[in-house]
C-alpha cells in the first residue's frame, strides 16, 4: 500500500510537469531527499526514478523554459572546476573501484549544483525549490520528532524509516540538517506566497521547527546540540529585542533540562570528557592522519581514501577527585575509519587544491549573502534581504556540522547553494532592469526635444 501511495505522487508530480517542466526540477529535489525507491518493497526500487526525474529536467529546460533570464554565475564555473578536479582524482584513485561507487553520485549532485540556477529565475521558483528541500526533509523529520517523544530515542537507536542509515537518515547529518533548515522555516512563517503566513502556516512552522530541535536529542549527535547553539547565536541578528531573547533562552534551557532523555545528557556530557570517548578520541586521530597523509599526497588520493588509514591512540579516563583521581590510558588500534569531518574529507580525498576549491564556493555564497542581506533591509525586497540572511545561516549551519561529519559532497547543501546562486542572480538582474529604465526614458526625452 506504501508503494502505491509513492507510486500515485511521482505520477501525480511527473503528469503536472507536462504543464509545468519547472515541476521535473522540484521531482528531482524530492527523490534527492527523500528517497523514496529505499522506503517501497519492490516496485520503486527497481526503477531508475532519480534519472528519470533529472533527464526529464534538463530536457525540458532546454526545449520549453525561457533561457532569457538564465545567468551563469562565476560560482557555478567553480562548482564546474571542482567536478572536473574530482574527475581527475577518480581516474588516479588510491581505491578505484571503491572511489567510482562514490563517483557515481557525487557528480549528479556537482553536475544538477551548476544546472540548477539556471532554471530559478523568478520568485515564484526560488521559493518552491526551497519550499521542496523543507518539506522533503520534514518527511524525515517529522517522523524522528515523534519517535523521540514516544521514546527518547539514543545514539544509533532512532529509527528514521530505513535500516540502511546512509545520507540524510543517518542521525547525525539529520541533526545538522533539521538545525540549519530552522532558518529559511522562519523565513516562510514571515514571507511566504505559496502557502500564505496564516496562523494555520506559522503554527505549522513552529511545530516543525520543535521536531527539528527534537531530531538531535532522538538521535544523541553532539554535532546537532553544536549546531543548535550556533543557532541561537546568530539569532541575536534577526530579533529586536535581545536581552528578552536570551532571557527566554536561558528559561527554556533550563525547563527543558529535567526534559532530556538520560541518553542524550550522558552523549552530550562526553563533550567535556572527550579524551575518555573513543569516537571523539577516533575522529582526533583519523584528522592528524589526513593532515599527515595530505602533506604527502598534496593532490589528495581520491574518493574513499581514508580506507588505508591505521591509526594508533590513547584514550584518558580520570576517576576520582584531588589526591586520590587515578589517571587510565588505554591504547587502541583501528584502521579504515572514515574522516567524520567535511573539511577533512576533502582534504584526504581531494587535496589542497580540491579543499580550496570547496571553500571558496562556500565562502563567496557566505560574502554574498550578507552583501544581499544588508542591501534589501527594506523596501520592496526586503523579503530578499532576509532571505539571504536565513540562506547564510543555514549554510554556517551546515559548515559547522560538517566539522564533524562527512558531509562535504551531500546533495542538499548543493541545493542550498543552488539557491543562494539563483536568489543573486535574480536580484542581480532586477537591479540591473530598474538602473536601465531611467537611463532609456531619459534618452527618449532627449530625442524627442
Amino acid at each position: 500500500m506504501r508503494d502505491l501511495a509513492f507510486i500515485g505522487f511521482l505520477l501525480a508530480l511527473f503528469g503536472m510537469g507536462l504543464k509545468r517542466p519547472f515541476l521535473f526540477v522540484l521531482a528531482y529535489v524530492y527523490i534527492d531527499v527523500v528517497s523514496p525507491q529505499r522506503l517501497t518493497y519492490m516496485l520503486l526500487n527497481t526503477v531508475p526514478i532519480s534519472l528519470i526525474a533529472v533527464g526529464l529536467a534538463v530536457v525540458a529546460w532546454a526545449l520549453v523554459d525561457d533561457k532569457k533570464d538564465s545567468r551563469f554565475a562565476p560560482r557555478q564555473a567553480l562548482i564546474l572546476l571542482l567536478l572536473g578536479y574530482c574527475w581527475a582524482t577518480t581516474r588516479s584513485a588510491d581505491f578505484p573501484v571503491e572511489a567510482v561507487e562514490k563517483w557515481d553520485w557525487v557528480w549528479k549532485a556537482l553536475a544538477f549544483a551548476a544546472f540548477l540556477p539556471l532554471t530559478l529565475r523568478t520568485k515564484l521558483r526560488i521559493e518552491s525549490l526551497l519550499l521542496f528541500m523543507v518539506l522533503s526533509a520534514s518527511s524525515i523529520v517529522i517522523v524522528g520528532g515523534i519517535k523521540t517523544l514516544a521514546s527518547g530515542g539514543g545514539y544509533g537507536e532512532l529509527n528514521l524509516m530505513v535500516s540502511n542509515n546512509s545520507g540524510l537518515y543517518e542521525g547525525s547529518i539529520i541533526s545538522a540538517v533539521a538545525v540549519c533548515i530552522i532558518p529559511i522555516i522562519l523565513w516562510f512563517s514571515r514571507h511566504g506566497t505559496i502557502f500564505a503566513p496564516d496562523w494555520r502556516v506559522r503554527t505549522f512552522c513552529y511545530a516543525l521547527i520543535f521536531a527539528c530541535l527534537l531530531i538531535p536529542v532522538g538521535t544523541s549527535a553532539r554535532t546537532g546540540l553544536l549546531c543548535i547553539a550556533l543557532l541561537a547565536v546568530l539569532m541575536l541578528r534577526e530579533v529586536k529585542r535581545r536581552m528578552l531573547y536570551l532571557s527566554a533562552l536561558a528559561v527554556v534551557g533550563l525547563a527543558a533540562i529535567p526534559l532530556l532523555p538520560s541518553a542524550f545528557s550522558e552523549r552530550m556530557g562526553t563533550i567535556k570528557t572527550y579524551q575518555a570517548d573513543e569516537s571523539a578520541s577516533t575522529r582526533l586521530a583519523v584528522w592528524q592522519w589526513t593532515w599527515d597523509y595530505a602533506k604527502q599526497h598534496p593532490f589528495g588520493g581520491g574518493f574513499e581514501a581514508y580506507r588505508q588509514n591505521n591509526i594508533r591512540y590513547d584514550t584518558i579516563k580520570t576517576t576520582g577527585t584531588g589526591t586520590s583521581a587515578k589517571v587510565e590510558r588505554s591504547l587502541t588500534v583501528d584502521k579504515s575509519r572514515a574522516y567524520h569531518s567535511s573539511y577533512f574529507e576533502m582534504l584526504g580525498e581531494q587535496g589542497f587544491p580540491g579543499l580550496i576549491l570547496w571553500l571558496a564556493i562556500s565562502l563567496i555564497g557566505l560574502v554574498r549573502m550578507e552583501i544581499l542581506r544588508r542591501r534589501y533591509r527594506e523596501g520592496e525586497y526586503v523579503w530578499a534581504g532576509q532571505l539571504a540572511g536565513a540562506l547564510q545561516h543555514a549554510h554556517l549551519i551546515y559548515l559547522l556540522g560538517g566539522a564533524f561529519v562527512g558531509i562535504a559532497f551531500q546533495p542538499f547543501i548543493y541545493m542550498l547553494l543552488g539557491a543562494q546562486i539563483g536568489l543573486d542572480t535574480y536580484l542581480g538582474r532586477k537591479k540591473a532592469e530598474t538602473a536601465w529604465r531611467p537611463m532609456r526614458r531619459s534618452q527618449a526625452v532627449v530625442a524627442a526635444a
